[in-house]
């Protein structure tokens, strides 16, 4: 796939189905995120996988997470967080890994984690297969953030969920450059 057209048709996929990237294709997908932008070669971040068992194991620590955020939640809705990362064979936790630093301000290193996510997108639909990127209310938790083993300077830049691509792609607006570009001066 020529490289520009993949930049300019990517596109989440809501609906995923297996099969998930091969081992190899890990590989190739975490080789694409390792070159995200990273000031001072500090690789600030790291990233989780969560398939099989784990993908239920999850879903539970979410409905976990809801019950202590909101202690009157029903059932249903408890039931809803512990189908959420039922919804893809592979899930990628990118964890942002922040340090002191001189030179190197946190938002710098919360960015290098959201384009190592972008990588994995990317590279996860050159190979075929689809995926989305999600956040919402577990992403900031700390009970799911614990439950993951984050340490005290991690936080999670988002759930990218992984598989191949149920139904067809969503059709996405044109935009216009002129919207959003501008010259300075």
């Amino acid at each position: 796939m020529d490289a520009l057209d993949l930049l300019k048709s990517r596109n989440s996929a809501a609906k995923l189905a297996s099969p998930a990237p091969t081992e190899q294709e890990l590989a190739e997908i975490y080789a694409a995120a390792m070159r995200a932008p990273d000031h001072s070669r500090l690789r600030p971040w790291r990233f989780l996988q969560i398939r099989g068992a784990g993908l239920a194991a999850l879903g539970d620590l979410f409905a976990e997470a809801a019950l202590r955020r909101e202690p009157a939640i029903g059932e249903a809705e408890l039931q809803r967080f512990r189908q959420q990362p039922l919804r893809a064979p592979l899930i990628i936790v990118v964890i942002s890994c922040i340090q002191e630093h001189l030179k190197v301000p946190r938002i710098e290193q919360q960015m290098s984690a959201a384009c190592a996510a972008h990588g994995i997108l990317l590279a996860t639909d050159a190979l075929g297969y689809a995926g989305i990127w999600r956040t919402g209310a577990n992403a900031f938790d700390a009970h799911v953030m614990a439950g993951l083993g984050l340490s005290a300077n991690e936080e999670i830049a988002g759930f990218i969920y992984i598989g191949s691509r149920d139904g067809r792609a969503k059709p996405l607006p044109a935009l216009e450059m002129a919207d959003y570009v501008k010259d300075w001066r």
